[in-house]
């Protein structure tokens, strides 16, 4: 299900860097080197059914290309 961020995430966290991020090969080729990192966080989101919800997210950044693949993990206020 797709969604949209709402606000701006917080409780941001580092969960893996460098060699511990699984897909870092996929990574670099399909958005270039740099130093991937897997993200997490918390932020208020919207479903494509219009519900408001907080939730945590996890995704993968690195400096010079931002961030990419963001995925809902679990609802906070279910």
């Amino acid at each position: 299900m797709h969604f949209t961020i709402l606000g701006e995430i917080r409780n941001i966290q580092a969960i893996a860097t460098g060699a511990s991020v699984r897909i870092r090969k996929h990574l670099a080729e399909k958005f270039g080197e740099g130093r991937w990192r897997k993200m997490t966080g918390e932020a208020t989101i919207q479903l494509e059914d219009g519900t408001i919800l907080r939730a945590e997210l996890h995704w993968f950044e690195a400096h010079g290309v931002g961030r990419v693949y963001f995925k809902r993990k679990r609802y906070l206020d279910w």
